[in-house]
């Protein structure tokens, strides 16, 4: 039950993007399409998973002094893996996030996990912490990746589903459009979330 519950804050109660609005720059960089919220949102899944397994096996073995360099070592290692895998078997995806994902080692979220979860609890609660996040994080960005990609091209997952006297509204794919669309989704779920927590 309280795995659940782990599974769960992750990716409802404190969604690191909607709920704490962390790691804003990969969510309004990559976001212009689909399949890129996807793709960044399961490597940081990937390296949240594996970072949190190490460290918190690892929690009694690190010096104090060192702890923030050390953790940063850690998430690096998976970081350069799941870069190197992404090269390997899904080269236009690494190639369309570009430079952001060497700049998972710099997100927040994973060092914020590290920190304030994985470096206090045992293997198992760490794994389904990190699974819950990074679930989290990947269903914000593909949200987020879809209303962009669909009102900026008028496709979604590269496939056209507006009609074809549709106007897309290319604001939506450009840098202004991530902050628009962010900015409406964070006023609905603060709307949606404050009427339940009233009611």
């Amino acid at each position: 039950m309280k795995l659940i519950k782990i599974l769960k804050n992750g990716i409802l109660d404190e969604n690191p993007v909607f709920k704490l609005v962390l790691g804003m720059c990969p969510v309004l960089a990559v976001t212009t399409a689909a399949i890129n919220g996807v793709g960044m949102g399961l490597a940081t899944a990937f390296v949240l998973i594996g970072s949190n397994l190490v460290i918190s096996l690892l929690q009694n073995f690190i010096p104090s002094k060192i702890r923030i360099p050390s953790f940063i070592v850690i998430i690096a290692t998976f970081v350069t893996m799941v870069g190197m895998i992404m090269e390997a078997y899904l080269q236009e995806l690494h190639e369309s996030l570009g430079l952001f994902i060497p700049l998972i080692v710099v997100n927040c979220i994973i060092l914020a996990r590290a920190e304030t979860f994985a470096s206090k609890n045992k293997a198992l609660p760490s794994i389904i912490d990190g699974l819950g996040m990074g679930l989290g994080f990947t269903l914000a960005l593909t949200i987020l990746g879809s209303i962009r990609e669909i009102l900026g091209a008028g496709t979604w997952f590269g496939l056209q589903i507006m009609p074809e006297g549709f106007e897309p509204a290319a604001i939506m794919i450009m840098p202004a459009g991530a902050f628009i669309a962010l900015g409406v989704l964070l006023a609905l779920i603060n709307k949606i979330t404050t009427k339940t927590d009233c009611g």
